[in-house]
Order: C-alpha cells, then sequence, then structure tokens
C-alpha cells in the first residue's frame, strides 16, 4: 500500500509544471525589450527605460473580476475574463496618465483544468497586448480545500510609469470644464451580482449570456495617444460605483460633475436590467457604466476638438456634461 502523497491531497505538481510550460508561448507574446531573465523564475524582473525623464513615477493597481467568473462557469467560456481581468487593472493606471508597463495573474482554484486555465491564460495575453504591457509573471495555486470542484478566482496586479509632470491628477479642474465620455463595451466587470438576480440562468445561457460576458474595453493606447494632441485634466475609470463614486474621486474639493443623461445612446443591454429587474434610474447609475467606461475632464474650449480625437481613433465618444461648483449637482 502506497503512503500519502500530494496528489492523493488534490494537488498535482507535475500537471501545474507542464501547464506553465504550455503558457510560456503567450507570456512572450507580450513581451517588451525591457523584460530580463528567463520566464518561470521566482520573479519577474523588468529594467524600465527611464532616460529622458526627470521625475519618473511607479503606479500600480491590482483588481478581480468579481462574479462575471460565475457567468464565465455557466457558458463555459473563460478566454474574456482573462481580458477583463488586465482591463480592471491598466485602465486604472492610465487614468494617471501612465504607460503600464507589465502585469503579473495569480489565479486559485479548486482542481487544475488545463483547458479552461489555458483559455484564461490567453486572454491575460490578449489584454496585455491591448494595453502594451508584459505580462512578466503570475501564480497557479491548486487550493482544494478552499474552492470546491473547478471553481476558481481571478487577481490581477500592474505597475506603470508616468513623469511627475505630467501626471493626471485633476488639481487643475474647474468650473466650465467639459466632460467627455468615452463607450463601453458592456458591463465591462461590475453589477453582475444584481444582474445575476435578474436574469435566470436558462436566459443567460444564450444570447444575453455572450452580451454580458463581453470583455472590458482597455483604453490605454486610446488615451496615451489622445494625450500626446489633447490637454486631458482628469479620467475617472467607471466600475463599482457607477458615475456617483467614480468621477468625484479624481475631482478636487468644491467641484461636482454634471452630467446629462440624454447625451450619448444608453445601450440595449442596460435598458434590458432596467425593465425586467424594474431597478430605478439612479440605481442603474450607481451600479452599472449605463455605456461608459471612462469619463475625461478637459478645457471647455477643447471639448469638441478632444471627441474628434478619441472618434478618430476608434472610440466613440460625446461630451456629456460640465464640472460645477455645486456640490449638491452630481
Amino acid at each position: 500500500m502506497s503512503g500519502m502523497t500530494y496528489k492523493k491531497a488534490g494537488v498535482d505538481i507535475d500537471k501545474a509544471d507542464a501547464f506553465i510550460k504550455k503558457i510560456k508561448p503567450l507570456l512572450k507574446k507580450t513581451g517588451r525589450p525591457e523584460v530580463l531573465g528567463k520566464l518561470g523564475g521566482f520573479s519577474g524582473l523588468f529594467m524600465p527605460q527611464i532616460k529622458g525623464k526627470k521625475d519618473p513615477v511607479l503606479v500600480s493597481s491590482t483588481d478581480g473580476v468579481g462574479t462575471k467568473l460565475l457567468l464565465a462557469d455557466l457558458l463555459q467560456k473563460y478566454d474574456t475574463v482573462g481580458i477583463d481581468l488586465v482591463a480592471m487593472c491598466v485602465n486604472d493606471v492610465i487614468v494617471t496618465g501612465a504607460e503600464p508597463l507589465f502585469f503579473l495573474d495569480y489565479i486559485a482554484c479548486g482542481k487544475l483544468d488545463e483547458n479552461k486555465l489555458y483559455a484564461l491564460m490567453k486572454g491575460i495575453a490578449h489584454g496585455c497586448r491591448d494595453a502594451g504591457c508584459a505580462l512578466i509573471g503570475g501564480e497557479t495555486a491548486e487550493l482544494p480545500g478552499m474552492y470546491t470542484g473547478e471553481k476558481l478566482d481571478l487577481a490581477g496586479f500592474s505597475v506603470g510609469i508616468v513623469e511627475k509632470n505630467k501626471i493626471i491628477d485633476g488639481s487643475t479642474c474647474k468650473p466650465g470644464d467639459k466632460v467627455i465620455g468615452l463607450a463601453s463595451s458592456g458591463l465591462h466587470s461590475n453589477g453582475f451580482s444584481l444582474a445575476r438576480k435578474i436574469f435566470s440562468k436558462e436566459e443567460m445561457k444564450g444570447k444575453l449570456g455572450r452580451e454580458l460576458l463581453k470583455p472590458t474595453r482597455i483604453y490605454v493606447k486610446t488615451v496615451l495617444q489622445a494625450a500626446k494632441k489633447v490637454r486631458l485634466k482628469a479620467i475617472a475609470h467607471i466600475t463599482g460605483g457607477g458615475f456617483q463614486e467614480n468621477i468625484p474621486r479624481v475631482l478636487p474639493k468644491g467641484l461636482a460633475a454634471k452630467i446629462r443623461e440624454d447625451a450619448w445612446p444608453i445601450p440595449q443591454i442596460f435598458k434590458q436590467i432596467k425593465k425586467q429587474g424594474g431597478v430605478e434610474e439612479k440605481e442603474m447609475f450607481r451600479t452599472f457604466n449605463m455605456g461608459i467606461g471612462l469619463v475625461v475632464m478637459v478645457e471647455s474650449r477643447s471639448a469638441r476638438h478632444a471627441v474628434d480625437i478619441f472618434q478618430d481613433l476608434g472610440q466613440k465618444a460625446w461630451i456629456i456634461g460640465e464640472l460645477v461648483s455645486n456640490l449638491n449637482h452630481s
């Protein structure tokens, strides 16, 4: 009779090692010249190019994809949530004007399913390429005592760099500045706990589920290009908390954003959620992005030019409001 082993306890080290070898080509496709060392080491090495930068500042963010993972489980489709994972981190980095440099992922699961995890990694690598950052490492943990069956969870971590005097922090915002909204690709990665209460599993298994599972739009390259042509004074990533919670985070005290809710076309998926769930308008705007994934504050005189720049870059954009000094406005 053979003795107890780690494999019998639920953790297959050989399978994990084989999986790491399989995903190495995905990591290589996200490479940047600053990446040093071999893949698969204890840590990732990255030598940032700071020549010409007087006061370089590192910017970091970490996030997950929340209960959107449960929808991925339902549809057995995991590549798009990999993109979501990257997007949620790099979009938080870009709001400061920083260029994301590298990304790390953490995947915890009850049982290592190679096909599922490979799909996840394909999505993560896809997201990194879209953001122009290198996937330099990560961790895949098989934790049968914590996650039942094939359940899993994700976390991501990104680091970017920006010149100190080019940080976008909202400090120069003033009343009269215009608010530009950049179109989202759908729900992105927020509001799924509510959406899953409204729609049945049967409803979500078809076309509706595929719509809900659309990956979060990555705004990195668009913002970096636009910032070269027009002054961006503040940027807010519209995530959990919607407009009400996220826009105030980037504005100085005494300022608020007055949003015109008829200034852009609300995507059908949000109308469907509102109608079928009987969700009040205020709650919709507090929970979901309502078709606007990123908002950008610019000088009033530059607003139309800024919209044209975003449109030329392939990003739908609208002037959706302005900054006011009355704190009662939202």
